[in-house]
């Protein structure tokens, strides 16, 4: 095919849709499941209006080739499981009963049984759930989602492309399961899930799937030449069939690097490429590589993980070059445009002018469609488009919101003896033991307590004006007053306010900081039926006034015991936001650093003994390839520090990170240098504590003995268990006991019975040291 006909034939697509509906509909119906007011039937009319509604929004948007199978009632990775029939023993039973309540209870858990682990998709803040596979793992194909959505959307009259976690990835993604030794490598199942694979093929090619598309983001990341190899034979043996459909393999997140030539050359019929970000360079490593001459391109050129307005003029210009590196290139987003929220049109409080500066997944799915017009029939088709969207990108680059001059100078000005502490560890703990007194195996927990529906109520009614300050904020003090009630009476030794005025870790900060735009409706999942709403980082970053230190004293003056300031970090408060694009990280990154570090030290003038500063996100933002890792670290440690150094030796500092593989970055964590560290560790069963402990980390740690993403209350013996484990790689005096995670999302219920029984295990295993 010529140039000319390639780009005559260009059509747009995106490779999946935010799932959760305008109004959270699909959150609100799993939750209602949940708590017996919602049905089977009445879930699963709601998930299909959902689907059929998207899919007829694209269609109507321009998009000539809609994706099924990205949807989810919770997780597409746990989707995939069920495909390929890798339930865990101890889920089978409860799939086999009734698949839906199965489902539920490998994300969620059981009173009896425990979840699948979860932790993030790449370095994303989705949260995906992790297959436990085997040796004696048995793959049983079960394609009844994928060609019943198929089959939904075909008889909408849509051209529809099925979108499947592929083989590869899924298994890079797995752990070995418990009882399995830990140096299992579940690629070595690869020649066992092919065949499942090509079952499921062969069950959409029936069903009418012209295109299967087959995501393999797992190839962004450094791979051993034995990955790779798996990857060539994988794509070998797929493309072989003669009972399938035309295969578009997909990656994204980043350059495909050293696996490009190995799709390349792969008997598929296309690939789909990132090409934004640092992925930018698919672009000369395809040319490098020779193309994909007879194929499918299908270009990334809009980003589908920030909402910043496409440059079309630059999307154009690759898109031309790419037009001489394939048979036919079709245009869209860089990935699913999961990460992002669904539409700007309900945003009522951002200016109008700023608004035009942003893109969510209705606004990039038209932009994606323009590109794609104007590739197949010629930018003057797209003049109109072309001219606004120049218009808005000068607006975001003059605007004063973007460039504070006085931010700058403070920020230029920072030296590397501002981001260290004045003293060693080894004698701050000994002042820090001195001041707080506690026993051996404190307890604590992460933060925040639940956020009852009454509080939640009591917010919207202040926003929407139908309750003053006066009488939000003795709300507000009633709920302080329990928590740290509670808290006394249970016996935890280090407490917290329970952040009742938090409408959540990220946004509650970007609120009060200069630099910060707040959305009203723009929802993102991050996990199951958790949903946030990102803060936009637009400009240069300051702190008018104090955040935390009022809420924070009032607390302390109702106990003698240590009440923890608790703040988000500041590699955190960019990871959980939409981030600037127009400076490096590095410099946004040093400018929250700068205001935070200004809230510590008003923390410690007001008396708090003990400041957190949450970090969870740290591990999530590694780059995805070890050659950009480094220049990221120095930056983001140095954030932490930045933040930190300002306090005296006797104040201790508190760090929190959870639900991330924590292996990659010990000797990060350990450059943080905090006085203390809680890390998620129930699910993974103590292994972050191993870590710390093959590291040589000297600090004090809690690994996490509650898992705070599940109902389940664990009992004292399964508390003592996990902290046996921990006292394995961890000395005594140095472990803390905690929760996972913050507890928010729990009810009270079972956030008394758990935390109860966490103090019970603790007192228990003191007992047991003597």
């Amino acid at each position: 095919m010529t140039t000319t006909s390639a780009a005559a034939a260009a059509r747009a697509t995106v490779y999946g849709h935010p799932r959760q509906g305008p109004d959270r509909e699909l959150k609100k119906a799993v939750e209602g499941y949940w708590k017996g007011r919602v049905d089977a039937d009445a879930l699963r009319a709601t998930a299909a209006e959902l689907r059929r509604a998207t899919w007829q929004s694209l269609a109507e948007a321009g998009v000539g080739e809609v994706p099924t199978g990205d949807f989810s009632y919770y997780d597409h990775v746990l989707d995939t499981t069920v495909m390929v029939g890798a339930i865990p023993a101890r889920h089978r039973d409860a799939v086999a009963a009734d698949a839906l309540d199965g489902y539920f209870a490998m994300a969620r858990g059981t009173q009896d049984v425990a979840p699948l682990e979860m932790t993030k998709w790449f370095d994303t803040n989705y949260h995906y759930l992790v297959p436990e596979l085997g040796p004696d793992t048995v793959f049983t194909a079960d394609s009844a989602k994928q060609v019943a959505e198929l089959t939904e959307a075909l008889a909408l009259g849509l051209t529809a492309r099925p979108v499947l976690v592929g083989p590869v990835t899924y298994l890079l993604l797995a752990k070995p399961a418990p009882g399995v030794a830990a140096d299992f490598d579940p690629i070595t199942l690869l020649d066992r899930l092919l065949p499942v694979y090509a079952e499921v093929l062969a069950d959409l090619r029936a069903a009418g799937a012209e295109w299967v598309q087959l995501d393999e983001p797992a190839l962004v990341q450094d791979r051993t030449p034995a990955e790779l190899n798996a990857a060539g034979r994988a794509y070998r043996d797929l493309g072989a069939l003669t009972d399938r459909p035309r295969l578009l393999v997909a990656s994204y997140f980043d350059r495909l690097g050293e696996a490009l030539p190995v799709l390349a050359k792969a008997p598929v019929d296309g690939l789909a490429l990132d090409f934004t970000g640092p992925a930018a360079a698919n672009l000369d490593a395809l040319a490098a590589a020779g193309g994909l001459p007879g194929k499918r391109l299908v270009a990334g050129v809009v980003d589908g993980r920030n909402i910043w307005v496409n440059d079309l003029a630059h999307s154009l210009s690759v898109l031309g070059t790419l037009l001489g590196l394939a048979d036919r290139v079709d245009v869209s987003a860089s990935c699913s445009l999961l990460h992002v929220p669904l539409d700007t049109a309900p945003e009522r409080d951002i200016d109008p002018q700023i608004l035009r500066w942003l893109a969510f997944a209705r606004q990039k799915t038209a932009e994606v469609v323009t590109l794609a017009k104007g590739l197949a029939r010629g930018t003057d088709t797209i003049a109109a488009e072309l001219a606004a969207n120049r218009a808005d990108l000068a607006s975001r680059e003059q605007s004063p919101l973007t460039h504070d001059p006085a931010v700058r100078a403070r920020a230029a000005a920072v030296t590397e003896t501002d981001a260290r502490r004045g003293q060693p560890y080894a004698e701050r703990v000994t002042a820090q033991r001195a001041r707080l007194g506690l026993p051996l195996l404190p307890t604590t927990t992460v933060g925040s307590f639940p956020q009852t529906p009454q509080l939640r109520t009591a917010r919207a009614d202040l926003r929407a004006g139908r309750t003053g300050t006066a009488e939000y904020e003795e709300r507000i003090r009633a709920e302080i007053q329990e928590v740290i009630s509670f808290q006394e009476k249970t016996g935890l030794d280090v407490l917290v306010h329970g952040e009742a005025e938090r409408n959540d870790m990220v946004q509650y900060f970007a609120e009060q900081l200069t630099g910060y735009l707040a959305t009203q409706h723009g929802w993102v999942q991050s996990y199951g039926t958790r949903y946030v709403r990102p803060p936009i980082l637009a400009g240069d970053i300051s702190r008018p006034e104090p955040m935390t230190v009022r809420w924070t004293t009032y607390a302390q003056s109702l106990s003698d015991r240590p009440v923890k300031g608790m703040l988000t970090g500041p590699v955190t408060m960019l990871a959980w936001s939409f981030v600037r694009d127009d400076q490096p990280l590095g410099d946004t990154a040093r400018q929250v650093a700068l205001a935070l570090r200004d809230e510590v030290n008003d923390l410690e003038a007001a008396g708090t003994s003990v400041i957190q500063v949450d970090e969870p996100a740290l591990r999530e933002t590694l780059p995805l390839r070890a050659a950009d890792r480094p220049a990221y670290l120095a930056w983001a440690t140095e954030a932490f520090r930045l933040t930190t150094s300002g306090v005296r030796p006797d104040t201790q500092v508190h760090t929190h990170m959870c639900y991330a593989e924590f292996g990659d970055i010990v000797a990060a964590i350990d450059d943080l240098d905090a006085d203390v560290i809680s890390l998620e560790a129930a699910r993974s069963h103590m292994q972050v504590a191993r870590e710390l402990a093959a590291h040589g980390y000297p600090r004090e740690a809690g690994p996490g003995v509650y898992d705070i993403h599940s109902p389940r209350v664990p009992s004292v013996e399964e508390a003592a268990g996990l902290l046996r484990a921990g006292l394995g790689a961890i000395p005594a005096e140095r472990l803390w006991v905690n929760p996972d995670c913050g507890l928010k999302t729990r009810a009270w219920p079972e956030t008394r019975a758990s935390l109860e029984n966490l103090v019970a295990a603790a007192r228990r295993v003191r007992a047991e040291l003597g």
